[in-house]
């Protein structure tokens, strides 16, 4: 990978604690293949977050040999609820809990303390551009649908391999499509809800909210015996499934079934609404081995209805590089805006 032509853009994933940096040449190849963590003390405002992560920025460059001022353009991702410039909601946020935040443009005071330009993406929408990527390459006009499963539902929509951002920001709000759920087998009498106040929505029943709120307490009424009955903390045992179902656990494996039966129906809406090249799963619930992958994603075809002919050979993609995947897709947006700005 070389940095030869002298441009780089860099790709930063700003969470509530942990800062991840990667950096890209103006070939797309990235310089930065593992983590690269700074903390983020988004808990004490915006000044000494902005301060961190300019901090965390000169370190990553130092790693790979360039400086600083090398770096021509940044891309930025955050979780939201925020604009598609990048103005924090009024209302805050879990992640941003300090009051300055309320209405912050992050996008801008990031522009202004680096004296770079600066692009915005929220944190699916940026995991789901670099699931595209991954998969289509930068060049590739195709069209995408990532579900990105985490504490939320987060993804995006990548539609001729742009961003479908939306008129305030909020396209690609997967998390919040409503599902026809009592067409899955084995949760008869559940109602799943929402921490946004919906019923049956895909982040209901796909996140790990939903199996601490919803789906663990559902099963271990049915097998109160089961040694996560025996944790106190419903959210703590919540932790634990996915692990125990990749070991085989039957009751950890039936949350995970109903989380990719979920999917099933969720992807026949997308391919109906987008007719898209690609379904992609991203986030931490897959991060395990080749095995238990399969059986999930065998899980989410299970329950899809059957497609139109011409649409069977949709494939269902894991998104590679997950711990990286937002810095990547913000860096990639930046790689977009250096070519069209004509940086390149």
């Amino acid at each position: 990978m070389s940095v030869a032509s002298g441009f780089v853009v860099a790709g930063i994933d700003l969470g509530g604690t942990a800062i991840n940096y990667t950096l890209m040449n103006a070939e797309g190849e990235f310089l930065i293949e593992k983590l690269c963590e700074h903390p983020a003390r988004s808990k004490e405002g915006p000044a000494i977050c902005l301060a961190q992560i300019a901090d965390g920025l000169s370190i990553a460059a130092e790693q790979v040999g360039v400086s600083v001022e090398s770096i021509s353009v940044v891309g930025l991702d955050t979780p939201g609820p925020a604009s598609a410039g990048g103005v924090l909601s009024a209302r805050g946020s879990t992640n941003f809990v300090h009051a300055d935040w309320a209405g912050f443009d992050i996008r801008d005071q990031l522009a202004r303390k680096l004296n770079k330009p600066v692009t915005y993406l929220n944190d699916g929408n940026a995991g789901a551009l670099w699931g595209h990527y991954a998969i289509f390459g930068a060049d590739r006009v195709a069209t995408s649908v990532s579900a990105i499963i985490g504490t939320g539902l987060g993804g995006g929509v990548i539609a001729d391999g742009n961003v479908v951002k939306g008129r305030m920001g909020f396209g690609g709000e997967l998390g919040h499509v409503l599902l026809p759920y009592q067409s899955i087998p084995g949760i008869e009498g559940l109602h799943p809800v929402c921490n946004c106040g919906r019923t049956g929505d895909l982040e209901s029943l796909c996140s790990l909210t939903a199996i601490g709120k919803s789906l663990l307490p559902y099963f271990l009424a049915k097998h109160p015996d089961h040694e996560l009955a025996a944790i106190g903390d419903t959210y703590a045992a919540a932790k634990k499934v996915r692990g125990m179902a990749e070991s085989g656990d039957p009751l950890c494996r039936e949350i995970f079934r109903v989380q990719a039966n979920a999917l099933g129906l969720f992807f026949d809406q997308m391919i109906n609404t987008f007719d898209p090249d690609a379904l992609i799963i991203g986030g931490g619930a897959l991060e395990t081995g080749p095995e238990f992958q399969d059986w999930f994603l065998g899980e989410v075809r299970a329950m899809m209805p059957g497609q139109r002919e011409e649409q069977a050979d949709i494939g269902i993609h894991i998104m590679p590089n997950g711990d990286t995947a937002g810095s990547r897709g913000a860096a990639i947006e930046a790689l977009k805006l250096a070519r069209e700005g004509g940086l390149l």
